[in-house]
């Protein structure tokens, strides 16, 4: 079995994904953990940034999740021992392709829930929570098309 791991998180806006990471990685052996800050982490809410500031287009969605798949399989491609993308992933499509990539270079891939989407009061916390003020309607809406493994 291979030592080298993708994790693909989902989750609402807001439920943790991103602190579950930090902690993930800050678990890791310091070298490790500096390599997976740096070349193993995949959102694509960080084509968003500009400037250390956040702003939503969702025009440009389509095409940074493209930048974020493909930065993901050159990280594969690339033998990065673990490799993370950090997207909501509600639906199976959305992460279909990072799995398959994973596991066609052979990646154990392990699939990360975090919170439990159908749970009014965790889509309550989750607007509370969020970074981007994703308003509590749209956490509604997005719970709505969550489908489970």
């Amino acid at each position: 079995m291979s030592d080298k791991i993708a994790i693909i998180m989902r989750g609402l806006p807001g439920s943790g994904k991103s602190h579950w990471v930090e902690t993930y990685i800050l678990s890791l052996a310091l070298e490790k953990a500096i390599g997976v800050r740096q070349r193993g982490v995949f959102s694509t809410d960080s084509f968003f940034y500009h400037q250390d500031e956040y702003r939503f287009d969702a025009k440009k969605l389509p095409e940074y999740h493209q930048c974020n798949l493909t930065g993901f399989i050159q990280a594969l491609s690339s033998g990065e021992p673990v490799v993370i993308c950090d997207n909501t992933n509600l639906c199976r499509w959305e992460y279909m392709a990072y799995e398959a990539a994973a596991k066609a270079l052979g990646y154990q891939v392990r699939i990360m829930l975090i919170g439990e989407p159908s749970n009014p009061a965790h889509q309550l916390e989750c607007a509370k929570r969020n970074r981007h003020g994703v308003p509590l309607v749209q956490i509604q809406r997005m719970a709505k098309v969550f489908e489970d493994f």
